[in-house]
């Protein structure tokens, strides 16, 4: 099939008739034959069916692609890749849970809070991708409907071919032979009737050639078909591979990125409580080992020592002495002044003695 000049009198051939194949060339040439341009309904219903077909074909096809919401696949993959997201298995561990609780009790704490969360966001995945499976099946079979599609645009492409080629040879056949041989009959001929009937046929020849015009328009969207079905066949491709990468590989990916991520927490969080364990232990060696070092040297400083100490015994035997000195001085002193009172007791008597004389003698 290829395009030739246009010459005056003659429309663009855009097949080659002459490199069809020899079953579509005589298939052609039998249309050709079959084609009365003299009846109106012949020509009107010329090829209607190769291109009712086409134009029902055409919008079967848009039909189809209304139908799918591709965007609906783009925005489940786009809320999968959020949902995947929010875990955020980077910040596990960060919260501040050391302080204020016990150690291994805010370990506990936050494995229970990340896995609660893992599993609601678990839980929303899977129902994601259930989705995303169901329309991964659909466009599969969407793949398949199109490339039979495909093979019927070009089946009716095929058939649309025949009748504009046997157009073609109908139309070179009237321009060559039949008009000018009409023409010279009319010319030679002095009935007006005939003259008529030549004009009436150039017209009908004349519609026959729009008619294969309209043919022509209906093979270019044909053609047109052909790649925008492979390109509609290409995005569902596109899209089974990208629902397919998500489901085998994305969620196993982010699922042991999942048990990595616990399993680097749990080590990191094990290695500190060793740090803790080894701290506390040296602490408690340390401060054992002072505790020994001071009473080992209390213990030898004490046994060295005697029952009593000699300071204490001096200190002992001063105050003995002095002791001793206080109560020797507070006895000569008492003795004193017992002499002292003795001597007065005597002086008080021998005055009493000589009061009682004096009274004696008065009487």
């Amino acid at each position: 099939m290829t395009n030739e000049s246009v010459t005056p009198g003659s429309e663009l051939k855009i097949i080659d008739v002459e490199k069809l194949e020899p079953a579509q060339l005589e298939k052609a040439r039998e249309i050709a034959s079959s084609i009365d341009v003299s009846d109106s309904q012949s020509v009107i219903q010329y090829g209607v069916g190769a291109q009712s077909r086409i134009s029902e074909f055409s919008d079967n096809i848009l039909s189809k692609v209304r139908s799918k919401d591709a965007g609906y696949v783009g925005e489940t993959l786009t809320d999968l890749g959020m949902k995947v997201k929010s875990l955020k298995i980077e910040k596990l561990g960060q919260s501040s849970f050391f302080s204020g609780i016990p150690f291994v009790g805010g370990l506990v704490s936050s494995i229970k809070k990340f896995m609660s969360r893992y599993e609601k966001v678990s839980t929303q995945i899977e129902k994601i991708v259930g989705e995303l499976e169901k329309s991964r099946m659909e466009l599969i079979k969407d793949i398949t409907m199109l490339d039979t599609l495909y093979e019927k645009n070009l089946e009716y492409l095929t058939e649309l071919d025949l009748f504009i080629a046997a157009g073609q040879i109908k139309l070179e056949e009237l321009r060559e032979e039949i008009l000018p041989k009409m023409q010279k009959e009319v010319e030679q001929s002095d009935d007006a009737s005939e003259a008529q009937k030549f004009r009436d046929f150039v017209q009908m020849a004349d519609r026959f050639e729009k008619k294969l015009h309209d043919l022509k328009l209906s093979r270019t969207i044909s053609i047109q078909t052909a790649p925008q079905l492979r390109l509609i066949q290409n995005n569902d491709q596109l899209l089974v591979e990208k629902i397919q990468s998500s489901i085998l590989n994305t969620i196993p990916l982010w699922k042991n990125q999942v048990v990595i991520a616990l399993s680097i927490f749990r080590q990191k969080n094990a290695l500190e409580m060793q740090k803790n364990v080894t701290k506390t232990t040296n602490d408690l060696l340390s401060k054992n080992s002072e505790m020994l070092k001071d009473s080992s040297v209390e213990t030898a400083r004490e046994s060295e020592k005697g029952i009593v100490e000699i300071d204490t015994l001096k200190k002992v035997n001063d105050d003995l002495i002095s002791t001793i000195e206080e109560t020797i001085s507070i006895q000569k002193e008492g003795r004193i002044k017992r002499q002292q009172a003795e001597s007065e007791l005597s002086k008080i008597e021998n005055e009493l003695k000589m009061k009682l004389k004096l009274v004696d003698q008065t009487r």
